[in-house]
């Protein structure tokens, strides 16, 4: 019985100028088209998230090479596959036109050390040109010898123009029309996997004879579309009210509006962001571990991803919400900004000037300077200010926000 090929599949780009996304590998100039226009291709290791297109790629560039192309899933196959590739390939040893093979190994990271040794002498010595996908780190997914043989492509999550693209010729393979709604729920959900995306449009085609809705899509994906516009008013008033939640010490507004975003799809970098500078601006020297906290999360949200990025991001909101607040260091640099801005540049002091040349020390830059280290208590005393700003104080500790 024939089985129609999901719509991803049937999409699955043959050539070069069908691919979409990854610009920054695959534009005029760039490193890999350098590579395939000069027909110099390198093992490679194609690092990037799920639905980037990792195997495409590795198939255009093995059409593009007119290379024989052999394909093993690291989940499926082992030791014994590969040997019966290499197998096949001695056999052709020795024809006229020797065909260039490559090897693509999808998820390559779930190959044991032993498996990954095994890659090692066929692609020392050229039997094979590997392509590997992964989506994990290779630092710590690939063995050291395989990965000094081959170059490191990180490819980036799709954007929403690529998915806009990649969705609009899925409806037209369908020969449907989709509502602009419907459209903007799908990426929201897609988490950038052009996979996702597809297979929620095929899906959601086979619920409806019409034009495809927001009500479809939510079938197909089994989730409400959340009111949320990431570019309208609705946007600034719930990341005012989170900012604002945390400033407050409420934990539990925070977390809620926290969730409100995530969920609807806003992007997980620009919530790190505002805990980062709200960690610095709201929290400051009266919890100086709230700045590293906040960083962290970002940091783990990137190792982790959007399944559940949401629980670093959590953690770090729910530890500067209950953080003593000071802004003691933000109100510092404000008045400061305004001196400049009033002043001008005025003049260094000159005893604390540099007097690296003999013109310098006759002009009595450096004199009378008080190391700090020898003489701490002078040092203290003496004046950092320009003399226009004596005694100005700027950074004033005042007793923090429980």
């Amino acid at each position: 019985m024939f089985h129609k090929l999901p719509l991803a599949e049937r999409l699955r780009p043959k050539t070069l100028e069908d691919f979409v996304g990854q610009k920054h590998l695959l534009g005029p100039g760039k490193p890999l088209h350098q590579l395939m226009a000069h027909d110099a291709l390198p093992s490679l290791i194609f690092w990037g998230p799920p639905g980037s297109g990792k195997t495409t790629l590795a198939r255009i560039v093995a059409g593009h090479t007119k290379a024989r192309f052999h394909h093993l899933s690291a989940v499926l196959s082992g030791i014994q596959d590969l040997r019966n590739i290499v197998s096949d390939i001695e056999k052709q040893k020795g024809d006229l036109f020797e065909q260039h093979q490559i090897l693509f190994v999808d998820e390559i990271h779930r190959w044991n050390k032993a498996q990954q040794d095994a890659l090692l002498p066929y692609v020392e010595n050229g039997t094979l040109t590997l392509i590997g996908a992964t989506t994990e780190n290779p630092s710590f997914e690939i063995i050291s010898p395989l990965l000094s043989r081959c170059k490191i492509y990180v490819l980036e999550p799709l954007g929403e123009e690529d998915l806009k693209i990649i969705i609009q010729t899925g409806m037209e393979d369908l020969g449907r029309t989709l509502s602009k709604e419907a459209q903007d729920f799908i990426i929201q959900t897609s988490d950038n996997d052009a996979r996702r995306a597809l297979n929620t449009v095929e899906i959601a085609a086979s619920l409806t004879k019409e034009e495809i809705g927001l009500k479809d899509v939510e079938a197909a994906v089994q989730k409400k579309a959340l009111a949320y516009d990431k570019n309208g008013e609705e946007h600034y008033n719930i990341i005012s009210a989170f900012i604002k939640s945390m400033r407050g010490s409420d934990a539990d507004a925070a977390v809620y509006y926290l969730a409100r975003m995530y969920e609807a799809g806003e992007d997980p970098r620009f919530i790190a962001r505002r805990m980062v500078i709200f960690a610095s601006e709201d929290v400051s020297n009266a919890d100086p571990e709230a700045l590293r906290v906040a960083v962290a999360a970002f940091q783990a949200y990137e190792i982790i991803g959007q399944a559940e990025g949401w629980i670093p991001l959590s953690q770090a909101v729910t530890y500067l919400a209950k953080a003593p607040k000071s802004n003691a260091s933000y109100m510092a640099y404000k008045m400061a900004k305004g001196d400049v801005e009033q002043f001008g540049n005025l003049a260094v002091p000159l005893h604390l000037r540099n007097a690296p040349t003999k013109l310098m020390k006759e002009l009595d830059y450096g004199k009378g300077y008080r190391y700090a280290h020898t003489d701490p208590n002078q040092a203290k005393d003496q004046q950092h200010l320009p003399e226009k700003l004596k005694g100005k104080k700027y950074y004033v500790p005042k007793k923090t926000i429980p």
